[in-house]
């Protein structure tokens, strides 16, 4: 376990390339190719790559974040940022989305309409 200084800076790290990785995908699409590799290149913030995305089950994704030490809010917010990203360059990673929202809304002891809202739509798409 980190002690709360690590936790904190390791929160500021996560937090930065959450906010990184959301300019990227929350733009007009379809996104360049300087725009795929800065994706890229965040997404290796957190041992990961476009095809290391596809491949991964979602139960090993997970497992990857809370490895990596994402709260709640990070692991909603990564979320997000799939099913942006989905949009913007036809991946499929809604169910990967859905598995994060429902291991959020499951471990977190805490009841959440935001998290039940986006749960509900992409079980009705």
């Amino acid at each position: 376990m980190l002690n709360k200084g690590l936790r904190d800076e390791e929160k500021i790290r996560i937090d930065n390339v959450l906010k990184t990785l959301r300019t990227f995908v929350f733009v007009p699409y379809p996104l360049t190719v300087l725009q795929k590799t800065d994706i890229e290149n965040q997404l290796k913030e957190f041992a990961l790559n476009i095809e290391t995305l596809i491949d991964y089950s979602n139960e090993d994704l997970i497992t990857l974040l809370m490895r990596l030490h994402f709260d709640w809010e990070q692991l909603e917010q990564f979320a997000d940022i799939l099913i942006e990203f989905s949009k913007a360059e036809n991946y499929n990673f809604e169910n990967k989305a859905l598995a994060i929202y429902q291991y959020v809304q499951a471990e977190s002891k805490v009841f959440s309409f935001g998290i039940n809202t986006k749960i509900s739509s992409l079980k009705n798409k």
